[in-house]
């Protein structure tokens, strides 16, 4: 109580004692408080009854709809299983299946006229401007079966296919399996067509082969190709889905990558950036390796090479793609399909070691 005595005559100054005693300054500090709250509170409400009334927000997300008047409702795709009997194996599919547009059927799949194409459809043409003032000749699509896997020809919505040689396991089902469905998926939209296709990696039409006005490069569809080369480029459906090497279908695997990304939060991840892989198909990926971590230097990044034979005969058991969510930088690099000149890949090589400050 005395220290408290001598604090207050330490701070007294002279002229206060009547606020001091009657303390009216509560009082009105508590009502111009109470006032202050009320104006904000109601230009607060007004601010938003005009946001709203206005249209620039939308009210009704809080019971569940939306009365967008351009809102259209998700359309839910048309599937086209194949119905193909199992028991008895010499039955064929049953043609039960639309051989022709008819867009009242599938209104779905009708395009919009008014829509242009994407930009990147350019790159059809960019692949086929080697033919476009030739045309192609049966002689130039003779000349792709010396590498080709199969032929494809397609007329009125039936694809027959002439095998020459077998391709590595089962990557020419899995592209005969996609153009069947695109069959299914837009009956009688796929023009007749006869195409050679070769289903290895690395492209064998060099472009410098097939120069001057008389050249005659044959049409060789693939998976890869680049810039010194003529192949044309078709999508790898294997990747989403190919049983000899335990990868699902992309529906599931996508789920499984999703379920082990959530087992470890990314801060608790080692702190590393990691790649898995085969070395030795890429000039580009062997130069990868001397990034690696050694006994004198220590670049922040764990290199993996995989044995493909060895995952092979164990089931692929250490190869699943859902349990490699353990690090937190991951690795992409070309493999096969690219043929890789050292100025292109130069920039790869480990000149300055990844510091760890430099990590987010």
């Amino acid at each position: 109580m005395k220290e408290k005595e001598r604090y207050a005559s330490d701070t007294w100054q002279p002229g206060t004692e009547v606020c001091f005693r009657k303390k009216p300054w509560r009082a009105v500090l508590k009502k111009k408080r109470d006032a202050a709250v009320f104006l904000v509170t109601f230009f607060l409400i007004l601010f938003l009854g005009a946001v709203v009334f206005v249209g620039w927000f939308d009210a009704s997300v809080f019971r569940g709809v939306s009365h967008k008047p351009n809102q259209t409702p998700t359309r839910i795709p048309h599937e086209f299983p194949l119905q193909c009997a199992t028991r008895n194996q010499s039955q064929t599919c049953p043609k039960n299946y639309p051989s022709k547009h008819n867009p009242a059927a599938n209104p779905d799949r009708t395009p919009n006229l008014t829509s242009t194409c994407p930009s990147y459809f350019q790159w059809i043409h960019d692949d086929l401007r080697h033919w476009k003032e030739t045309g192609i000749t049966q002689d130039m699509i003779q000349q792709a079966r010396k590498t080709a896997h199969f032929r494809l020809v397609i007329v009125e919505g039936k694809a027959y296919v002439e095998k020459f040689r077998q391709s590595i396991q089962t990557r020419d089902a899995f592209t005969l399996w996609g153009i069947l469905q695109l069959l299914r998926r837009y009956p009688g939209r796929l023009p007749d067509l006869e195409l050679m296709f070769d289903c290895d990696d690395r492209p064998v039409i060099p472009s410098k082969h097939f120069k001057g006005p008389d050249a005659a490069p044959p049409p060789l569809f693939r998976y890869c190709s680049d810039g010194q080369s003529l192949d044309i480029v078709f999508p790898d459906w294997s990747f989403w889905g190919w049983a000899e090497t335990n990868i699902r279908p992309w529906n599931n695997l996508l789920n499984d990558i999703k379920e082990g990304n959530s087992r470890t939060k990314w801060k608790d991840r080692t702190p590393y950036a990691y790649w898995r892989g085969n070395p030795w198909v890429s000039p580009v990926r062997q130069d990868l390796l001397r990034c690696n971590v050694s006994e004198q230097d220590d670049w922040n990044a764990r290199l993996y090479i995989q044995d493909w034979v060895k995952e092979s005969k164990e089931g692929y058991r250490g190869s699943n793609l859902q349990d490699q969510c353990t690090h937190r930088y991951k690795i992409y690099i070309e493999g096969m399909g690219v043929v890789c000149e050292r100025e292109i890949y130069s920039s790869l090589r480990c000149n300055d070691p990844v510091r760890e400050a430099s990590l987010p």
